[in-house]
């Protein structure tokens, strides 16, 4: 059986090179419960028995007769696909990181199905980790990370769920055979939403032309608006990754305090973060930065397959601002960039998203992103998480942490998730370019604390660190 592939689901898989992979992920951290010593090797042999389900069975077949589509297969390695590792003894938390940038290093292999998994034992503190990886053309972060909650329990008793690979996502539902003039009229209104999506990537440009030559400031979205950053240093193989947990309600409490919403908080503290780490890595960046924030097009329990998003470039905050003028910039910018995509249809929104995804690849390929306007800075990204505490064979997630991927000269992805009571963090980078993500994790969590102290708020006991 084949499926034919959307074409922002097809620019993932022709964008990518073995520097910029365009596989979306996450690391899970469970505790053990006490006395259960074969745990891991439970969930391993339980994983493995499991059949993968669509998406997770597809390989892409992009030559060849035909349109590019993907193809299911019936047959797959489950030794390959899921992996059981171990750290060494005494190995630390940073030990886990590094292990996964490694494991989130190199490209999913497309003979074989899009997706691959690792249980990571002795992880200190009587922990172990989940690591995996999807491709984005079968799925994207937010329908990822839902699938990802489906494959746990919401009680500690001793059994594996379904894991997300063999849950599988929906397909979109069939249209029903249509008459010749409807389709005539679906022909018309597709090609007007190309021509609404390409205005918007033309009057954006056009704007900001304007705006370059006579020296005024722009709001809204901005893409290719973007200055130089360490950030945008050429794609190289490597990646470095980091997680941060900061406590939800607090973070609830400082937006009320300062009239943003919990996502301003977040990229703020994350705005100012990265300025200071590049400050003391002695890389200061004198502009503010351009990110691109994707935004959901789904509803709230849509996990077809394919990617559902568009994207908002949103200008972030001065370099030298204080922390109450920052986020006041970003709830001001987020706004406006949102006010903007309001305006389009979903469908136009994604075929938007398409045309900047395969501009950003264009010009990453061609290298006219060196001396050109890179696309943005960075991509922050919020995704959907979950409120009851989840547990997997017993063991209680502590965490669930994002990894994302790094595309098109973008070297910086940091990508937040709410659990419980908490807001994980996953930060991934070009490690060429930003090797230390551990401090720009903990250049992040003193922002929040100068943030915290901007709101009024008293310092609270952290969740224990994780980075």
């Amino acid at each position: 059986m084949t499926k034919p592939i959307p074409p922002l689901d097809l620019s993932w898989l022709l964008i990518e090179s073995s520097a910029g992979t365009t596989h979306v992920g996450a690391m899970l951290l469970f505790k053990k419960p006490a006395g259960r010593a074969p745990i891991v090797r439970e969930i391993v042999q339980a994983y493995r028995a499991c059949v993968p389900a669509p998406p997770f069975n597809y390989v892409p077949e992009l030559l060849g007769r035909g349109a590019p589509h993907f193809r299911e297969v019936a047959h797959w390695d489950p030794n390959y696909h899921v992996g059981h590792l171990a750290l060494p003894a005494r190995a630390s938390y940073d030990d886990l990181l590094r292990l996964v940038a490694d494991l989130h290093e190199p490209q999913l292999d497309r003979n074989r199905p899009l997706f691959r998994c690792w249980v990571i034992d002795g992880v200190p503190g009587g922990r172990f980790a989940i690591y995996t990886k999807t491709h984005h053309s079968i799925i994207d972060g937010e329908s990822g990370l839902k699938l990802l909650y489906a494959g746990l329990s919401t009680t500690g008793e001793r059994t594996v769920p379904t894991p997300a690979f063999a849950l599988g996502a929906p397909e979109t539902a069939p249209h029903p055979p249509t008459p010749f003039t409807s389709r005539i009229t679906d022909s018309i209104r597709a090609t007007l939403t190309q021509v609404e999506a390409l205005s918007q990537i033309s009057v954006g440009a056009l704007r900001k032309l304007f705006a370059t030559i006579v020296r005024s400031h722009l709001e809204g979205s901005l893409p290719f608006g973007a200055q130089h950053a360490p950030t945008n240093a050429p794609l190289q193989i490597g990646r470095s990754f980091a997680t941060l947990s900061l406590p939800l309600e607090e973070m609830h409490e400082v937006g009320r305090r300062l009239g943003a919403t919990l996502n301003d908080v977040a990229v703020t503290v994350i705005d100012a973060g990265l300025h200071d780490y590049l400050r003391e890595t002695g890389q200061a960046f004198a502009h503010p930065f351009i990110a691109m924030c994707p935004v959901s097009l789904r509803g709230g329990a849509d996990t077809t397959i394919g990617t559902r998003v568009s994207a908002v470039f949103p200008r972030l905050g001065e370099p030298g601002a204080s922390m109450r003028e920052r986020i006041q910039q970003v709830v001001d910018s987020v706004a406006a960039c949102k006010k903007e995509l309001s305006r389009m249809s979903s469908e136009a929104a994604l075929t938007y998203a398409a045309g900047l995804v395969a501009l950003a690849g264009l010009g990453s390929s061609t290298h006219l992103d060196r001396v050109a306007h890179p696309a943005c800075n960075l991509v922050i990204s919020n995704v959907a998480g979950a409120e009851e505490v989840k547990y997997l064979n017993g063991a209680r997630l502590l965490g669930i942490y994002p990894v994302s991927a790094l595309a098109a000269s973008i070297g910086l992805n940091a990508t937040f998730a709410s659990y419980h009571d908490s807001m994980d963090f996953g930060f991934v980078a070009n490690a060429a370019a930003l090797g230390n993500l551990p401090h720009l994790a903990r250049c992040t969590r003193r922002a929040y604390g100068e943030l915290r102290a901007a709101a009024g708020l008293q310092p609270s006991r952290p969740k224990s660190a994780t980075v």
